[in-house]
């Protein structure tokens, strides 16, 4: 099983990234999680450029959507809304094939950033995405500046994860 993570965040030190890379060592054996690394190349989104022959970012963007199995998905908020480079990447998707009926599931680094998430969990479903409630979690990272190795030690993503959270918590194989 493939699965793609996208951080929502741009940062060097982002929490939200270190949650993805921490999920990834933490996947079971038979579980490949890939952190896609393109969301800053991505040109703003313009429906006129949305055609036959997109920018060569946003087709490697949608020919990742189409080669995974799912979709685990990290984004911080800002102004109580969707981190625009996250929104971006999702508007891109729109129109393609390769997304809907995806299996994906939210991870959330700061359980104070609700607004974020209900726009991000409206956004998917809107566009046709299976969110996976049973490994959709938060957990408290804000002001801990804990990188991926930092968030595995802590064990709260095994004992936050919901029972059957295999995206998170379904082994403790390193990658």
């Amino acid at each position: 099983m493939r699965i793609l993570a996208i951080s929502g965040s741009l940062r060097a030190t982002s929490s939200n990234t270190a949650l993805l890379l921490a999920a990834a060592r933490l996947a079971p054996a038979d579980m490949e999680v890939v952190l896609y690394d393109g969301l800053a190349a991505l040109p703003h989104f313009n429906p006129d450029l949305d055609t036959e022959d997109p920018p060569p970012t946003v087709l490697a963007l949608r020919r990742e959507i189409g080669r995974c199995d799912g979709l685990l998905i990290s984004s911080p908020e800002y102004a109580r809304g969707v981190a625009g480079a996250m929104k971006n990447a999702l508007d891109w998707l729109v129109s393609g094939l390769e997304f809907p009926e995806k299996p994906v599931a939210l991870l959330n680094a700061s359980p104070r950033a609700t607004h974020a998430d209900a726009q991000l969990r409206l956004t998917l479903t809107t566009m046709s995405a299976r969110l996976v409630e049973a490994a959709s979690i938060a957990l408290p990272l804000l002001g801990r500046s804990l990188d991926a190795d930092g968030i595995v030690a802590d064990g709260r993503a095994r004992s936050t994860a919901p029972r059957g959270a295999r995206l998170v918590c379904g082994g403790d194989q390193k990658r």
